[in-house]
């Protein structure tokens, strides 16, 4: 076989490789974005438990709609539209003049931010919880991972400050919901009423994070991951990337309180220190829990999640 030939069948023989692959891994790519990503149909936009069979979720998820229950005289549904779009939520009035705004993890509606509403309630603070764009029953079909639903938070703060009076706002974010709360706050025009940020696992960026819970689900990563980053960003125009925490934390300059878990695998602790050492707050704080996956930090220890925000809160950059 002259060299020319052997090139060619090489080249062929590549080629048939990647189409294989690409034959393989794009409709594993498009299954992965639809099922977590995208939520087109309005028909299926419930506040419902997102993951039944996870009992630490189950058990969150009834002990906050408890809460909530015991507290419905407090309680009036409220809603903001943007880019025509309406999105829901509750507001819990306890009398007080300063309100924490709760961003939920992704796939969450907004009866899974009751979990986290109590230790507000116990430090002074009334609770508007939010269902996000494409979830719970607010309108949407994409998770842009923080540019839109950045955007969409502003609307909620103007709310707050216009129809509920609260100039004093506090954002307790979870998972994906502080990529939408670095966003904001790192931004050169984040609202002034935005006095403070918990929060609870900050990945360093979308991608590493998702890349994690792809092996977790078993599914092959390369090249599924850039496909559906590419997904993402050819639907929303997010480029997770160049919005990823890591980027931009150095800007924020309100106050943040940082929870981790030295067990998370998805914010694993040596990126997670490196996100800290980079944020831009001159006042900024990090409690570290031994136990408690992902998202869970309040369910395996809850007394000292609720003491961290109480005690955060009575720092006297905050008094008045």
């Amino acid at each position: 076989m002259g060299p020319i030939i052997a090139v060619i069948v090489i080249v062929v023989l590549l080629l048939g490789g990647v189409i294989f692959m690409l034959a393989y891994t794009t409709p594993i790519a498009d299954k992965v974005y639809r099922e977590y990503l995208v939520n087109p149909d309005p028909e299926n936009r419930k506040r419902e438990c997102s993951c039944v069979t996870n009992e630490e979720q189950v058990a969150m998820w009834n002990a906050g709609c408890k809460w909530a229950e015991e507290r419905t005289d407090k309680m009036r549904e409220v809603e903001v539209s943007r880019d025509g779009l309406r999105f829901l939520g509750e507001y819990y009035d306890f009398g007080y003049d300063r309100a924490v705004i709760i961003l939920p993890g992704r796939c969450e509606c907004l009866k899974y931010s009751y979990f986290y509403a109590k230790p507000y309630e116990d430090a002074g603070f009334n609770v508007l919880v939010i269902d996000q764009r494409s979830y719970g029953l607010s309108d949407g079909e994409f998770n842009t991972i923080g540019k839109e639903e950045c955007e969409d938070l502003r609307v909620w703060i103007r709310f707050a400050e216009n129809e509920l009076n609260i100039h004093k706002i506090w954002l307790h974010s979870i998972c994906v919901g502080s990529s939408t709360a670095v966003l904001l706050t790192s931004s050169g025009d984040c609202p002034r009423s935005v006095k403070a940020v918990v929060m609870d696992g900050c990945f360093i960026s979308f991608r590493e994070s998702f890349r994690t819970h792809m092996i977790d689900l078993k599914k092959p990563t390369f090249p599924v991951l850039n496909m559906v980053m590419g997904k993402i960003k050819k639907n929303t125009g997010a480029d997770v990337d160049k919005i990823a925490p890591i980027k931009l934390i150095d800007r924020m300059r309100v106050p943040v309180l940082f929870l981790y878990g030295e067990k998370d695998i998805f914010s694993r602790p040596e990126k997670s220190r490196l996100l800290i050492e980079k944020c831009g707050s001159e006042i900024k704080e990090v409690e570290w829990f031994k136990e408690g996956a992902h998202s869970h930090l309040r369910y395996t220890n809850p007394e000292q999640y609720d003491a961290a925000i109480l005690k955060f809160s009575e720092k006297d950059v905050f008094a008045e």
